[in-house]
C-alpha cells in the first residue's frame, strides 16, 4: 500500500460453524495433518462421537438424535477443535493473504489496479467455496462482506 497499490479486503463469515464440524472430516484431519494417534486420537474419537441431543417443546422430550457434527460449544476444546478443521484452509489461497480467527476469516490482497485487485479476491473466493464444500461448511452470504 505504501507503493500506491490498491487494497482490498473480504470478511468471510462460516455459517454454524461450530455445529457444523463434521466428526469424520475433523477425525481424518487430526490423524493425517497432525499426528495424533493411539490413545490420544481415541480420546478425541470418545469426545466429539455418540453424542445426543433433545428438543423440549411444551414441556415434551423429542426423541434422542446421534449427533454427526458440531463440537460441544461452550467447552474450552470447541474453538481449537474448530481451528484444527480450517488450519488447511490457507492452502489453497494463492492470490490472497488470510487471517483466520474462529470461524471469522478475512482475506487480504493488493495490485497496482483494479482488475487486478478484483481477479485476487474472486479467484480465491472460488478457491474457498471449492473447500468449504469438501469440508461440507458453507458461508454466511449476509456477513460476510468486501
Amino acid at each position: 500500500m505504501d507503493n500506491g497499490d490498491l487494497s482490498g479486503v473480504v470478511f468471510l463469515d462460516i455459517r454454524k460453524a461450530f455445529d457444523s464440524i463434521n466428526h469424520d472430516i475433523l477425525l481424518r484431519k487430526m490423524k493425517e495433518q497432525f499426528g495424533v494417534s493411539n490413545i490420544e486420537f481415541k480420546w478425541f474419537e470418545s469426545y466429539i462421537s455418540n453424542r445426543e441431543q433433545v428438543c423440549f417443546v411444551n414441556g415434551t422430550m423429542s426423541t434422542p438424535r446421534n449427533l454427526v457434527c458440531g463440537v460441544p460449544q461452550g467447552s474450552i476444546l470447541g474453538p481449537l477443535l474448530f481451528l484444527l478443521y480450517i488450519n488447511d484452509l490457507p492452502n489453497n489461497l494463492k492470490n490472497t493473504i488470510p487471517c483466520l480467527y474462529a470461524d471469522d476469516t478475512q482475506i487480504f490482497s493488493s495490485a497496482n489496479d483494479y482488475q487486478h485487485l478484483v481477479f485476487n479476491l474472486n479467484s480465491d473466493l472460488n478457491n474457498i467455496s471449492q473447500w468449504l464444500k469438501q469440508n461440507k461448511l458453507q458461508h454466511h452470504s449476509s456477513k460476510t462482506k468486501v
